[in-house]
């Protein structure tokens, strides 16, 4: 069963398409090299193969999904070299991004970063880490928006959804992100005015991220697609 739901429907977008492929990659339904059969897409979404493949295309241009001749498409792996790579640009960009969000920080703002913070711990209390893992990278987006610049916001906004695969394969600790309280920290730091100190957490923080990979492989469940992509088949 696809997703339209009469006769007069209009078919999906390909950005529609994206965006639930990208919903259920950083949120982990979809588990590192899970293949993305554009014709299961298709018949999922009532659309025809080459609005799938733009929605594939654009996801492999930010390093999420892998194409290759003669196998289709499936959701990137990160090797354990390109998992420290997107972590050490991670490790460069966001301390500039803290600072100019610390001086520009509005009230509205902090409460964002704030509701964001207790979302990724409430998911963590309940147990449920895929979720814990895509409200922290909500709250770096938070920052990175709070820093008005654009060129660097986008940067890191492929990198935090790289490390969402990272995470997946490689994180040690499932239950919680952020165990050490930094997005508590940092939002004191916040509230403090505190650039200097704001630049420093940050940099533990992701330091301390990259610490905590474990590079050991392990097998990950794969789910269904239609399961992942929450429509039912």
């Amino acid at each position: 069963m696809n997703t339209q739901t009469d006769g007069d429907a209009k078919p999906a977008s390909w950005q529609t398409i994206h965006d639930g492929l990208l919903g259920a990659i950083l949120r982990h339904r979809l588990a590192p090299g899970a293949k993305l059969v554009e014709e299961d897409i298709a018949e999922l979404y009532g659309v025809s193969r080459t609005v799938v493949r733009a929605a594939l295309q654009a996801l492999a241009r930010d390093g999420l999904v892998a194409l290759q001749r003669n196998k289709g498409a499936s959701v990137a792996h990160p090797t354990p070299e390109e998992a420290r790579q997107i972590f050490e640009a991670r490790a460069l960009i966001e301390p500039h991004l803290v600072a100019m969000a610390v001086r520009r920080a509005q009230p509205s703002d902090l409460a964002a970063l704030e509701a964001s913070v207790h979302a990724e711990h409430a998911s963590a209390h309940r147990h449920n880490p895929r979720e814990a893992v895509y409200h922290s990278a909500d709250f770096h987006r938070r920052i990175a928006s709070m820093a008005d610049h654009a060129v660097l916001a986008g940067i890191l906004g492929e990198l935090l959804s790289r490390s969402s695969l990272v995470i997946s394969l490689y994180w040690q600790q499932p239950t919680t992100l952020c165990d050490n309280q930094a997005h508590l920290a940092l939002l004191d730091a916040f509230r403090a005015r505190d650039c200097e100190g704001a630049v420093r957490l940050m940099r533990a923080h992701i330091d301390a991220l990259l610490a905590d990979l474990d590079f050991a492989p392990r097998p990950r469940p794969l789910s269904g697609l239609a399961q992942a992509l929450s429509i039912d088949p």
